[in-house]
């Protein structure tokens, strides 16, 4: 993981695990990880030279092929910016759907609902999901509080590059494609 991606999963209120995005808590180093790390080979994707994943980072800092194959894949899944941002809804902030409360960020569209719509049953429609292309706004969930648990845990921009043009399959397909080029 980069700096920035590592330094979201580690904010000091709630650390979370950089895969699963799970609750972090204190312990002791994975010593079987890191050995295991440390003992098992790979390729690199530029130069197809073999090492130690322990090498890897290094490696990959000074391989300029390795930079070239990683540019050629940020070429493949971005696409040129559009200019007129009148027209796009706003995917940062959000309301409560159950109260007139507004301008949250999706994490704390989540604690506040954990902390103050926890028992509402009512059926609402997700800010977030309304907001994404292949959203609908007028689809009501029949379990909020666990469709925002379960699928708005994170954000979508801190973790993958997001092409709101796209539908969220055509994102995941890009996504697995890229993982099994980088086998």
């Amino acid at each position: 993981f980069c700096t920035p991606c590592l330094q979201e999963c580690l904010k000091p209120k709630k650390p979370v695990c950089g895969v699963c995005r799970s609750t972090l808590s204190p312990g002791s180093r994975a010593l079987d990880l890191e050995k295991q790390i440390e003992t098992t080979e790979t390729t690199c994707n530029g130069c197809n030279k073999k090492m130690y994943l322990s090498k890897m980072r290094s490696h990959a800092a000074s391989c300029s092929k390795y930079q070239n194959y990683i540019m050629e894949g940020v070429k493949a899944v971005t696409k040129e910016p559009l200019h007129n941002t009148r027209n796009f809804p706003n995917r940062f902030t959000f309301p409560c759907p159950y109260c007139s409360e507004r301008n949250f960020d999706q994490e704390g569209l989540v604690e506040h609902c954990k902390a103050l719509h926890s028992m509402d049953a009512k059926q609402v429609v997700c800010p977030i999901c309304a907001s994404m292309p292949w959203g609908d706004p007028n689809y009501r969930s029949a379990n909020f509080m666990e469709h925002l648990q379960r699928r708005h845990r994170f954000s979508y921009d801190t973790f993958v590059v997001c092409d709101y043009d796209a539908d969220e399959d055509d994102m995941m397909e890009q996504v697995l494609m890229r993982s099994l080029r980088d086998k």
